[in-house]
């Protein structure tokens, strides 16, 4: 086969030579399932699908540019760094196409699947002990900085409180938030390691809006809360979490950018990475589960006009053999079985298929001419009896026609008298497997008690016509 011809209408300017040169803005997306409980509109930023599949590939790219043009590196040089995984690859990826080795100290506790990419990309990596605390001469960043300095060749890339981490996440990161919002956002949940993205977001943000509150997220176990409640770094403790969380203050610290520092679980993260899967068909990490998890719990409180932002920085496929395993979760005690597809659907979800309007009810004192005209005129075969908006008892067509067959006079009579058990009543979150079960002890209507104390009715119809939705 010969060779092709070149293409005279391509511009090769128009393509791109460096992956780490893309622009695009990672995709904001509208979460529908998960937030189905809460009222504001909830948004998740795609972080991890950045090039290097974490936020840290803007930075990776700036430091080694910058180290460049201040002629501080040269090809052949190896650049050294620690890492909990992310930035490393990331820092490896812009790096090895520049032609310069690196080596990498990480604590032991990082994924098999991260360890694995970094020895294919090439880079030599040291693994340190987890257990060693930030000063300790066995923690990856002593080791890294002790390595620096015993080699004539070398640059230490510090990404983690390198200026241009927090420079490119004010200056990309927090104007996309912006502007994919269309400065409507009003709470941004950020994932908390170095401090460099939370803070950057928060300095363009704040700077634009002060308004915007910025919700740091970290692992049980780090420093910030404490830090940023009462000045003094909160107790250290071990946490199964890769990318989340600090042993040591940022370099960054300040707290007036951000409103708040919210600890998760790590066995409530994983789950809530697992659902994100399930659910939404995102495939994030850790991290980002516990990131979700934190805007979930804040937003059951917030209304309608909020516009929430979860930032989700690490890719779910580092973490295969660990979170995304059942055996491991269950060898860690975090298993949780997934919900069916059924308990995924509940009353809240149904009544938004229905025609919101208030719900006809009937009073102890209305009598059955005037509660058979109610029937009538809104086209409804039963009411629940109500008193001080609490169901006392229900009537139904069925009950009002065997009533006037005994005795015809009964029309003027109180429907107090005649009434028929009350309806059961379940809150918004009851699955349709619940709903379903009420339904089948004999109950013809289902009340759902809403969070403003107003009542709506669900049926059996109701139910069907969700499932033939889905």
């Amino acid at each position: 086969m010969g060779l092709q011809a070149v293409n005279p209408f391509f511009d090769i300017n128009m393509a791109n030579h460096d992956i780490f040169g893309l622009a695009e803005e990672t995709p904001m997306v509208l979460l529908k399932q998960m937030t189905r409980q809460v009222r504001p509109k909830v948004m998740a930023k795609l972080e991890y699908m950045n090039p290097a599949c974490s936020p840290y590939y803007r930075a990776a790219s700036a430091i080694i540019r910058d180290a460049e043009e201040r002629r501080l590196i040269h090809p052949g040089m190896t650049i050294v760094d620690w890492t909990y995984g992310s930035s490393g690859i990331a820092l490896a990826m812009a790096s090895i196409s520049r032609g310069y080795k690196l080596l990498l100290a990480a604590p032991d506790r990082i994924s098999q699947e991260k360890q694995d990419l970094l020895r294919a990309l090439g880079v030599e990596l040291v693994l340190t002990p987890s257990s060693a605390l930030p000063g300790e001469q066995a923690s990856c960043m002593n080791v890294a900085e002790s390595l620096v300095k015993g080699m004539s060749n070398a640059f230490f890339a510090g990404m983690y409180e390198s200026p241009l981490s927090l420079k490119v996440h004010s200056e990309a990161t927090g104007s996309e938030i912006y502007s994919q919002t269309d400065g409507r956002v009003t709470h941004v949940f950020v994932p908390m390691v170095s401090g460099a993205t939370a803070f950057g977001i928060g300095r363009c943000l704040k700077g634009r809006n002060p308004a915007i509150r910025i919700i740091g997220v970290e692992s049980q176990g780090s420093i910030y809360q404490g830090l940023f409640r009462d000045g003094t770094p909160g107790a250290v403790a071990p946490s199964e979490l890769e990318e989340l969380g600090s042993r040591r203050p940022s370099a960054f610290w300040e707290p007036a950018l951000i409103d708040e520092v919210m600890q998760v679980s790590d066995h409530d993260a994983f789950n809530c990475s697992r659902e994100l899967l399930r659910m939404e068909a995102l495939f994030a990490g850790g991290a980002s589960g516990a990131v979700m998890a934190a805007a979930l719990q804040a937003s059951s409180s917030l209304g309608e006009e909020a516009c929430v932002v979860v930032v989700m920085p690490d890719f779910g496929g580092w973490y295969l053999s660990k979170m995304y395993r059942d055996e491991w979760m269950r060898q860690h005690g975090y298993y949780r079985k997934a919900k069916s597809a059924l308990e995924q659907i509940t009353a809240e979800d149904i009544l938004q298929l229905k025609a919101r309007r208030d719900l006809i009810v009937a009073y102890p004192e209305s009598t059955l001419s005037e509660v058979f005209e109610m029937m009538k005129q809104n086209d409804v075969s039963q009411l629940p009896i109500v008193s001080y908006n609490a169901p006392i008892g229900s009537i139904s067509e069925n009950k009002i026609l065997s009533i006037l067959i005994e005795n015809d006079e009964a029309m003027n009579s109180k429907v107090v008298g005649f009434m028929e058990k009350p309806f059961p009543v379940c809150p918004p979150d009851a699955t349709i497997s619940e709903l379903s079960d009420k339904l089948q002890q004999s109950a013809s209507g289902v009340l759902i008690s809403l969070s403003d104390g107003r009542l709506q009715l669900l049926t059996k119809s109701d139910l069907i016509d969700a499932l033939t939705h889905q």
